[in-house]
């Protein structure tokens, strides 16, 4: 994966760079030991490293400003990060930035039940929002796999969502307004603590732009009440095509579960070996979850499980009880770390209609046999978010070459059936060399125009999203 060759100036400025940002934060708040810079050299996207010049920590949004207008006027590039837990390498350092890490900035700042709404700083991470509301009865809806340890800003940098949000929508749909400090230090305000604000949609522009346009400190969020009840339901089938049918006909009836999450043979094995979940040994597992007061639930299993039953499922299990319902989930929610014990992998995301998942099922198949890679799928069904685990191993010469090579053909396989390259984990660099893919050099150089209004040096997270080429002018400039 290439990146820009780091500048000779700022790497033998080293020594200047670190005494001006400890003039600014404590000393154990600045790294600059190679030992310890090491630990921050990659994110979750784990194939590529590379030490940073230093880490800075701050504990404010004044020190963030302060930091930042410290790398501005030095002409130093900053890579933000939150939990380090982006599968796509949005956190992935070059030798000569600055890693802005925002894990100490994790308080919650106001709390408005009435209002449904809560303000923390972005360092805090996705499940403890909700550990803060859950005894008033209110959740925070976006549930990635990783939302025991990913950090707000992540989610907003990636637009993250999970397995829920087909009901309750992803991360911009419940995100209200943000504390963003840009690169030249100036503190702006964006939305707030109301559904929508006047003038330009800026904060659906923030959300999701991979820490391209600023630091986010603090975030507005929307909490929702508990639902009175929710059930998930169990499904076997012998082939992930009929399996693909069957959610495409759960949507079409227009039933709208809280989840369809999907699993293939490799993972459910992988699942079964690692968390014993009494998963069926078939080819395809569908969990489908609905929730509401118990008379919703039945209408709308019964609906469900009628839809299945036209598909000649191997399998229907339907939860009787709050442990059977944990047991159903335990295998999804174990699925990654399950298939990380048997093999290296790379996580995809790509998103397709969900019309196309029996088609693209197929197709994954028979280019995973072309390549000569084992790939498993594990992926939010009910919005065609896939999440396709290519299998293989980093030790082989040539094997993760042959891995990123099968994983382009299946992302362009996305954009091809109507799809696009990312749902939630971004485009980082993973699949910033396939943007063009998706988007004509005009439309790649309209996103370029926004970067240059809100960090005209380009020193924000400048070698991500955008292809080298593409970008090459701006960053020279």
């Amino acid at each position: 994966m290439e990146m820009p060759e780091p500048r000779p100036e700022i790497l033998a400025n080293k020594a200047g760079l670190i005494a001006r940002l400890q003039s600014v934060l404590s000393r154990d708040a600045v790294i600059e030991d190679p030992a310890e810079t090491q630990a921050y050299e990659c994110d979750a996207l784990v194939a590529y490293k590379c030490a940073p010049l230093a880490v800075v920590l701050p504990s404010s949004t004044e020190e963030v400003a302060a930091v930042l207008r410290i790398c501005n006027d030095m002409g130093i590039p900053v890579v933000p990060r939150g939990s380090g837990t982006s599968l796509a390498g949005g956190a992935l350092p070059t030798a000569d930035c600055v890693i802005l890490g925002i894990a100490r900035m994790n308080d919650v700042l106001e709390t408005d039940y009435d209002n449904r709404i809560i303000r923390v700083q972005s360092g805090r991470t996705n499940l403890s929002v909700t550990g803060a509301v859950e005894e008033e009865d209110f959740f925070y809806a976006p549930d990635p796999s990783s939302q025991l340890a990913c950090a707000i800003a992540g989610n907003i940098a990636m637009n993250s969502g999970g397995a829920h949000c087909l009901k309750y929508g992803v991360t911009t749909n419940n995100l209200l307004g943000v504390t963003m400090v840009m690169m030249d230090g100036t503190v702006i305000e964006l939305g707030g603590a109301h559904l929508d604000a006047g003038g330009l949609d800026l904060l659906g522009l923030i959300c999701g732009s991979e820490g391209q346009l600023g630091v986010v400190t603090e975030a507005t969020l929307r909490i929702l009440a508990k639902p009175e009840g929710a059930r998930p339901v169990l499904m076997g089938f012998d082939s992930n095509e009929v399996a693909g049918a069957c959610v495409s006909d759960i949507i079409k009836a227009g039933v709208l579960p809280v989840a369809i999450e999907f699993m293939d043979r490799p993972c459910i094995r992988a699942t079964e070996a690692f968390a014993g979940a009494g998963y069926p040994d078939c080819e395809a597992l569908l969990i489908v979850e609905v929730e509401g007061s118990d008379a919703e639930i039945d209408e709308q299993l019964a609906l469900i499980l009628k839809i299945a039953r036209r598909h000649s499922p191997v399998e229907l299990r339907e939860s009787r009880s709050a442990e059977e319902s944990a047991r159903i989930w335990l295998g999804r929610k174990s699925a990654f770390g399950a298939m990380g014990q048997i093999n290296d992998y790379m996580c995809l995301d790509g998103t397709i209609p969900v019309s196309q998942l029996p088609f693209v099922l197929r197709r994954i198949a028979e280019m995973s046999g072309e390549y000569g890679l084992d790939v498993g799928n594990v992926f939010h069904a009910g919005d065609g978010n896939m999440h396709p685990l290519i299998l293989y191993d980093a030790n082989k010469p040539g094997d993760l070459e042959k891995c990123e090579a099968l994983g382009a053909e299946i992302l362009k396989l996305c954009v091809e059936v109507g799809g696009c390259l990312t749902g939630e984990h971004g485009v980082g660099i993973e699949k910033r060399d396939l943007m063009t893919t998706q988007f004509t050099h005009d439309d790649l150089d309209i996103q370029m125009a926004v970067k240059d209004v809100f960090d005209p040096k380009w020193l924000l997270n400048p070698a991500k999203v955008f292809p080298l080429d593409v970008s090459g002018p701006r960053r020279a400039a």
